[in-house]
């Protein structure tokens, strides 16, 4: 009698449970690369707004009083809350600028916070 080759049954489903395992896996893995990437654009976006604020800061040449404020701007249609630390430095012509962009919605997850200084323009006040 002639031994036939090839998979019994068993063997197969057994393939198959294994491919299935793995195909699982694969799609787990680059669904969290997707959400990774999407935290990594956003952590990226509030870096830039938080640069945006001491810029313009910087740009409007103001020099503000020791203290903190808060608000919300939007930029390319996302609204952000932002916190300004100002402090003043050991050099009275000079502030201390932490900004601090927060998490849209309730809570206080900061994704971006950037320090600058600005300094107080000849002959102008606060």
């Amino acid at each position: 009698m002639k031994r036939q080759q090839g998979f019994t049954l068993f063997e197969v489903l057994v393939a198959l449970a294994i491919i299935a395992v793995a195909l699982g896996a694969l799609l787990r893995a680059t669904g969290l690369a997707a959400d990774n990437a999407e935290g990594m654009e956003r952590r990226m976006q509030a870096n830039w707004e938080a640069q945006n604020q001491i810029a313009m800061l910087q740009a409007l040449r103001q020099f503000p009083e020791p203290g903190q404020q808060a608000g919300e701007s939007k930029e390319d249609g996302v609204e952000w809350r932002w916190e300004r630390e100002i402090s003043p430095t050991p050099n009275p012509n000079f502030r201390k600028v932490v900004v601090r962009i927060l998490a849209p919605g309730a809570g206080h997850y900061v994704l971006a916070e950037i320090t600058g200084y600005l300094r107080q323009q000849a002959g102008g006040g606060g």
